[in-house]
């Protein structure tokens, strides 16, 4: 099986949003995943939108057409967070993670075609 990837790190969402929307086209064809990615009003579809035309264009440099490609995997792993504080009452502060996500996306021909 011949695979192209595409890899968006420090992306500044936190995984668990992503992950909502990568669980929605993992296993789909690219033309439903595309379809799929652009009417879902979550923030990240976007991000993930434009990491899959950058697998399907890393596809075609392999020599694949793009009508048998399918999203074989899409990992989302947590990156490094941004550490802040907001002050609260009686000078104290809390603490704000500002989390980010690594996320990879996998397309492919499928075995049986």
């Amino acid at each position: 099986m011949v695979t192209a990837k595409a890899q968006l790190n420090y992306a500044r969402t936190s995984p668990q949003k992503v992950r909502r929307v990568a669980d929605v086209i993992r296993g789909l064809p690219v033309s439903a995943a595309r379809v799929q990615l652009s009417l879902l009003p979550q923030r990240p579809a976007p991000l993930l939108q434009t990491l899959l035309a950058s697998a399907v264009d890393n596809a075609k440099q392999k020599g694949l057409a793009e009508h048998n490609l399918v999203v074989c995997s899409l990992l989302v792993n947590a990156g490094p967070m941004f550490k802040r504080s907001m002050p609260r009452a009686h000078g104290r502060a809390t603490p704000i993670r500002k989390r980010t996500s690594h996320i990879t996306l996998v397309v492919g021909e499928p075995d049986n075609i």
